[in-house]
């Protein structure tokens, strides 16, 4: 490069002046600044770039004591990222943009604090960030930067708080620990319960189902039985009316059943006899 070229980063931007006089933003790129005029000539504007880097940046805040809503002394850090969006109001609208960035994210983190009780900060370190971020953004923007986010880096307690804090933060993890394990115990017992109330369920459903069939089985068997009983009466009334009706048949019968009867020798068998006169057996004492 030329003593009298500039080349400029995509990563930045320049500032030309002429005596002194922003002129123009120069984007990225070569630019030849313009020699001044020789020993004869009128002498030109003295020309001089200025570059400005675009590029994020992180800016600490360190070690903040603050007092709280409470009254608690805490030393706080921030971290803050930015970048410069707007060369010419970083340059002209403060003298030095990074200690105004600074200077204004102490203040609003005092701000913040200073609204907070210890409990607030401990159970919600968030809302620290959010109102820096929501209070400097807008400032920001009027030299030029923008405030990409802020978050507390560190947090630190007097000695014999910081010992308090450790005693309850180890209470509170313990109680976690019980609050999980209680919830354990009752969702075993849950499921326990459950699987038993599932089974005498099926259970009963079973039994009422044996019992079910069993019922019907013993209406069945005894629907069976009365349908033989009512067809052997059937048949005797049919029997019955044949005999009735042929006679000859019911005698075919009788002398069937006296020939089975003979073939017994001891066999006695009395016909046409007086039912007043005593049996001669009888008289003989047989």
């Amino acid at each position: 490069m030329l003593k009298n070229e500039v080349i400029i980063k995509d990563t930045h931007r320049g500032l030309w002046y002429e005596d002194g006089v922003l002129v123009k933003v120069l984007e990225a790129g070569r630019y030849k600044i313009p020699e001044r005029a020789g020993l004869f000539g009128p002498k030109g504007p003295y020309v001089e770039i200025v570059l400005v880097d675009l590029r994020e940046r992180d800016l600490t805040i360190k070690g903040q004591e603050i007092l709280t809503a409470d009254k608690v002394a805490l030393r706080v850090s921030i971290l803050v990222q930015f970048r410069v969006v707007d060369p010419k109001l970083a340059l002209h609208a403060v003298e030095k943009y990074e200690e105004r960035l600074y200077s204004d994210v102490q203040l609003a983190a005092r701000r913040s604090l200073a609204s907070m009780t210890l409990e607030d900060i401990l159970t919600n370190r968030n809302r620290l960030s959010e109102d820096i971020l929501r209070d400097v953004k807008s400032v920001a923007a009027t030299y030029g930067v923008t405030m990409v986010r802020a978050d507390v880096k560190d947090l630190a307690f007097p000695g014999n708080l910081q010992e308090i804090m450790n005693k309850v933060l180890a209470a509170e993890r313990m109680s976690q620990v019980q609050l999980v394990e209680a919830r354990s115990k009752a969702e075993v017992q849950k499921i326990e319960s459950q699987a038993r109330a599932e089974a005498q369920r099926l259970e009963a459903e079973a039994k009422a189902s044996a019992n079910r069939l069993a019922a019907q089985g013993e209406a069945e068997s005894q629907r069976v039985q009365t349908e033989a009983e009512i067809h052997r009466l059937q048949q005797r009334e049919r029997t019955a009316a044949a005999y009735a009706t042929h006679p000859a048949l019911l005698r075919m019968l009788e002398l069937e059943a006296l020939r089975d009867v003979a073939k017994y020798g001891n066999a006695r068998i009395y016909i046409g006899f007086d039912e007043s006169a005593p049996a001669e057996g009888a008289k003989n004492g047989d």
